[in-house]
Parts: structure tokens; C-alpha cells; sequence
């Protein structure tokens, strides 16, 4: 990157934490600015063309586990009580009917020289990120409960599909035949991921609660240890040959559960380095990812990615809270609610690591469809949460 290209770089930085307030008022979200910034630093300097790809790695790496352990350790028992019903219907059901619709109308309309694509392309898409659409979790205007609900999903949703993301991956990479052992490797991966990551997330929550009981930890330092423990959980677990993903999102769970009250304090040093590395990796996308598209997308590409947003999306979530009261225009809200992200943009990262040109037409659709995303629910995530808003208030505001 050359010094002028940096220098930019840090002066959007700035301006966005300076003005992102107004800005996002004005219906202008973070990723829709830094892919915007990605995409101009990459026709004017081909930054894109001179990035490292293992710089790149570690980046959106280390997001996504920071991302992965602060999400899981917000979610606390007395929140995930209150609407248990409707997160279990999400997580549970909407979230597998998205994969498997997803997955089916990669294989259809995509015509994919191999399932185990179609697998990862309809797992790799179905996990929501809501700072795509941050102006309906903080809208006044919509319910809180609805608010929290969006929230809670898009925290769970990344984790819980990772898995099935790691067994795509597996069988894709495996010659002909021996598909079955890759899979079966890759679920003992994950097993052992998930028992790493919950041992050292739990093991730092005691240490840590114990630190502060005694006074041993200076509160300038506590934020900064938790964020060495999401990396722990991560680092370890690859360590031992387990999955480092699946991993931090055990750990964030068992940090949770044993922290205590100090323990949301200290996740959100975690979430802001995670909100400012994600800036990069948006910005990163824009750069490398999006100029990845020129040629190559085709009416097949454009079909898939608006199939992704709307059908693979809505109809699940419509199935899975059929009988639980919301009302249509609630059930139509959450659905449209379902933005692609950063966990999205690090699988397909991670399908390019692990097949190299295999990873061709699953990039090149995830891809395009996170950028469409981008821009359709920041555009309208401020209008709509104003007028679902107003309705909610009119109509049985209670049941909203």
C-alpha cells in the first residue's frame, strides 16, 4: 500500500469515528462507506492488486474470532430466556431450512460441478450480520424486543453454522471417493474445537473473575486480557489440530456463563477492536474482493444472490414463526432483516485458501451477494425501521 493510499485509509477511519453518528442518520451504513473507500483505493492505486493475501488471512481471521467470542459471550441466560421459543425457531429451524434452500438453489440455478459447493456457498451465506443493518438494532422506533431479537440471531447464527461450512470445505477438497474420511476428520475437528475453546474460555472467565475479586488486574488492562483470550481460544485450538472458529465460539459461550457481572465490561474492549477491524476487512472487500467480479458475473450469478436475500431468507424464517403471534408485518420485518457479512466474507476467503480456482464460482457468488447486501439493507434498514416502527406502535404494540 503505497503512503497516499494509507493516508486515506486513516483519514476515513477518522471522519467515519468523527461523523459516523450523522452519517448513519443520513442512511449511509460503516460497510457500505469502506467498500465504497475499497473500491475507489483499488481503480486508483490497485491497492487490491498489491495486498498480501496471508495479511489479509490474519486479518479477517482475528475479526471474525473476536466477533465470534464477544457475540457468544453477550448473549446472557436471563436474555436468551425471555424469548427462548422464537431464538430456538430461528436458530433451529429457519437457520437449517436457509442452508438446505440455499444450498438447493446454488445446485439449481448455478449449475455447480460438485454438491459440496452448493453445500458451502448455501452455508457459507445463510449467517446474518446485523451491523449491516445497525440502524434497526438502535432505531427508537422499533420495538425493543424485536431489536434484541435480530440481534441475539445474528450473535448465534455465525457460530452455529460455521460447522457446517468446515464439513463443505472438507468434502469439496477431497478426491473422488474419499469425501466420507475428509467429513469425518472435519467433524472431529470440531468436536475438539468446541471442548478446547469452552475449557480456555471458561478457564480465563474463573481467572479473570477470581483478578478482579482480589484486585490483582488494573481495569486499564482487563479489556486487552479478554481480547489475548479470544485469540487463546482460537490459537489453542489449532494448536491441537481442532477448529480455531468453532473454537472462540465455545470459548465466548463458557466466558460468558463464568465471568460474571465484570465479564460484559470487558467484552466490549473486544467489540470495539472488533468493530475496527472490521472497517479494514469491508474496506479490504471493496478492494480485492469486489474488482474479483469484473467479467464474471452473469444473469445465473445475479438470480442466485437475489434468490439468497428474499426467498432462502424470508420463506424459512416465515415457517419457523408460524404460531408465535408476531404478525405478519413483524415475521416480514425480521425476514428481510437477514444482511450478509463478515462471517460470509471469511468463509469465502477460507474457500479460496483450501481449493484455490475451485473456489471460483463459491467466491464469485458470495460475493456478489454480500455486496448487494450491502447496499439494499443499508439503504433500507433506516426507512423501514421507521415505518415498521410506526406501525408496531399503532398495532398491538405489546405482540410487536
Amino acid at each position: 500500500m503505497t503512503p497516499g493510499a494509507l493516508a486515506l485509509v486513516v483519514a476515513v477511519v477518522f471522519a467515519w469515528g468523527t461523523f459516523s453518528g450523522r452519517l448513519e442518520r443520513a442512511g449511509l451504513t460503516a460497510p457500505m462507506a469502506f467498500v465504497a473507500v475499497g473500491v475507489l483505493l483499488a481503480g486508483v492505486s490497485h491497492v487490491g492488486g498489491q495486498a498480501d493475501a496471508a495479511g489479509i488471512m490474519v486479518l479477517t481471521e482475528a475479526t471474525l474470532v473476536w466477533v465470534l467470542f464477544s457475540d457468544a459471550a453477550r448473549v446472557g441466560l436471563r436474555e436468551f430466556r425471555a424469548d427462548a421459543g422464537v431464538y430456538g425457531r430461528l436458530l433451529a429451524l429457519a437457520l437449517p431450512l436457509t442452508v438446505v434452500a440455499g444450498a438447493a438453489g446454488a445446485w439449481v440455478i448455478l449449475d455447480l460441478p460438485a454438491p459440496w459447493l452448493a453445500l458451502l456457498i448455501g452455508a457459507a451465506l445463510a449467517p446474518t450480520d446485523a451491523a449491516l443493518g445497525a440502524v434497526v438494532i438502535s432505531h427508537p422506533a422499533v420495538p425493543a424486543r424485536i431489536r434484541r431479537l435480530l440481534n441475539v440471531e445474528s450473535g448465534l447464527n455465525d457460530g452455529i453454522v460455521t460447522p457446517i461450512v468446515m464439513v463443505a470445505l472438507a468434502g469439496a477438497a477431497s478426491a473422488p471417493g474419499h469425501a466420507g474420511a475428509n467429513v469425518v476428520a472435519a467433524g472431529l475437528q470440531l468436536a475438539g474445537g468446541a471442548l478446547i475453546g469452552a475449557g480456555i474460555g471458561a478457564g480465563g472467565g474463573w481467572l479473570l473473575r477470581v483478578a478482579a475479586r482480589r484486585r490483582w488486574a488494573a481495569d486499564g488492562f482487563a479489556g486487552p486480557a479478554v481480547l489475548a483470550l479470544a485469540l487463546a481460544t482460537y490459537a489453542g485450538s489449532l494448536a491441537a489440530h481442532g477448529n480455531g472458529f468453532v473454537a472462540a465460539f465455545a470459548g465466548g459461550v463458557a466466558f460468558g456463563h463464568v465471568a460474571g457481572r465484570g465479564g460484559p465490561l470487558e467484552v466490549f474492549y473486544v467489540e470495539q477492536t472488533a468493530d475496527l477491524a472490521s472497517l479494514l476487512v469491508w474496506l479490504l472487500f471493496g478492494a480485492v474482493a469486489v474488482p474479483l467480479l469484473y467479467g464474471v458475473v452473469d444473469g445465473a450469478l445475479v438470480l442466485y444472490a437475489v434468490v439468497s436475500l428474499t426467498a432462502v431468507r424470508m420463506i424459512p424464517v416465515a415457517l419457523s414463526l408460524a404460531g408465535t403471534r408476531l404478525g405478519a408485518r413483524t415475521v416480514l420485518f425480521v425476514g428481510w432483516f437477514g444482511p450478509r457479512g463478515l462471517a460470509s466474507v471469511v468463509f469465502a476467503l477460507l474457500a479460496v485458501e483450501q481449493l484455490g480456482e475451485g473456489a471460483g464460482p463459491a467466491v464469485a457468488v458470495i460475493v456478489l451477494t454480500v455486496l448487494l447486501s450491502v447496499v439494499v439493507h443499508g439503504l433500507t434498514a433506516g426507512p423501514l425501521a421507521a415505518r415498521y416502527g410506526a406501525g408496531a406502535r399503532r398495532h398491538h404494540p405489546a405482540k410487536a
